[in-house]
């Protein structure tokens, strides 16, 4: 699937108090981005994590940064370990740090450090069901969320799980940011449909940047 627009500039897309997306904003390093995916991923493999309650995520996942997002019995934590491989989570890449702290600017939040980055990819059927991130410290720090590959619907709602939904179209390139009023709003993606994308065939990838403490 050729991507027609590829050549389009960036523009901001207000989406609720608090939170925009930034159109194409990471097209430009696209491809550096999702080699920097590739490598990260050679040292803390992609894993389908499994909820406290027994549910395995049809989402695969790994992390860089200081700590990462992962699950056990109790509950959803943030750790210094990858419990995969017994070994610290990567670091995060300077580019990574570089696209977040220049979109994060963009959407009016200045200064956001992140310690975190959660690195999801979606195949065929994936999805994440709606959810707060509430599990940080740190709820004055906005989220910053960049897609890379196959299109897949944003859901976004309100403080409460049962709000009128948001319904937006994410491409290749687009980022969100939310914080502020909306930084508790309810979220998730749809089921993704089969499509193929020159860049990264069946899959969608997610890079999601928070700061946890």
């Amino acid at each position: 699937m050729l991507d027609l627009f590829a050549d389009e500039a960036p523009w901001q897309e207000p989406l609720a108090e608090g939170a925009v997306i930034l159109r194409r904003f990471a097209c430009a390093d696209a491809q550096a981005l999702i080699a920097q995916i590739s490598a990260l991923a050679a040292i803390s493999p992609f894993r389908q994590m499994v909820t406290p309650g027994g549910y395995t995520m049809s989402v695969a996942m790994t992390n860089c940064g200081e700590v990462g997002w992962t699950t056990d019995t109790h509950g959803y934590l943030y750790s210094p370990i990858d419990p995969l491989t017994s070994q610290p989570w990567p670091a995060m890449p300077d580019l990574f740090r570089a696209l977040s702290d220049t979109a994060s600017a963009a959407a009016g939040y200045n200064g956001f450090s992140p310690d975190a980055c959660l690195i999801n990819r979606y195949a065929p059927g994936a999805k994440l069901s709606l959810h707060q991130d509430k599990d940080e410290l740190n709820l004055q720090q906005p989220i910053v969320s960049v897609s890379l590959g196959v299109p897949a619907v944003f859901q976004f709602g309100g403080l409460k799980r049962n709000d009128p939904l948001k319904r937006v179209m994410l491409e290749h390139g687009d980022v969100v940011v939310w914080g502020g009023a909306s930084r508790l709003f309810y979220h998730g993606i749809l089921s993704l449909k089969p499509a193929d994308h020159p860049a990264t065939g069946e899959y969608r990838f997610n890079l999601t940047f928070r700061c946890t403490s």
